[in-house]
């Protein structure tokens, strides 16, 4: 491969990337997890067909919950899809429920996958994991209160940053 393909196919790679919602604290507490499950095991308790069931279904709900979130803000994105270039505030679909939906399906599947290998590391992994991620959180609210203004702090106001009910 010469030096040119090398470059555009990192380029290529990067541009899906930035629009691929995978934060690197969730990649770095699932690897982290496996390391430390292969390392020193701390198996969940309960039987294995019970752990299968459970995050095969926390998976299939954080990949659910990703996917209704993409397909929410592509719909409502004029142009060229930029995930971290919001033109408009997305408020509806899932972002009516959370303000997060994208985070949020990242750490059901990232408890799914947990679970379902049968390990209590995610459990130690998981709050470490969020403590570093939510400033990164805070950031990217900042940046659409200044783009949208009286909009954006209406749409907080009513809606959770991540779980709950939603205020009417």
């Amino acid at each position: 491969m010469t030096g040119n393909a090398i470059t555009s196919l990192a380029r290529r790679a990067k541009a899906t990337y930035d629009n691929l919602p995978l934060p690197l604290p969730v990649v770095a507490a699932m690897a982290a997890g496996l390391l430390l499950a292969k390392v020193r095991p701390l198996p969940l308790p309960g039987p294995r067909a019970l752990h299968r069931a459970a995050g095969t279904a926390l998976v299939m709900a954080g990949v659910g919950l990703n996917a209704w979130a993409l397909a929410e803000r592509r719909r409502r994105s004029p142009g060229p899809f930029a995930l971290e270039r919001p033109e408009e505030l997305v408020t509806t679909g899932p972002y009516a429920f959370t303000r997060h939906p994208m985070y949020v399906g990242w750490w059901l599947i990232e408890l799914g996958a947990g679970t379902l290998a049968g390990s209590s590391w995610v459990l130690v992994t998981m709050p470490a994991e969020l403590l570093v991620e939510h400033p990164f959180v805070l950031e990217e609210e900042a940046t659409l209160a200044r783009l949208f203004g009286e909009t954006y702090q209406e749409y907080a106001g009513n809606v959770p940053r991540y779980l709950g009910l939603p205020r009417a």
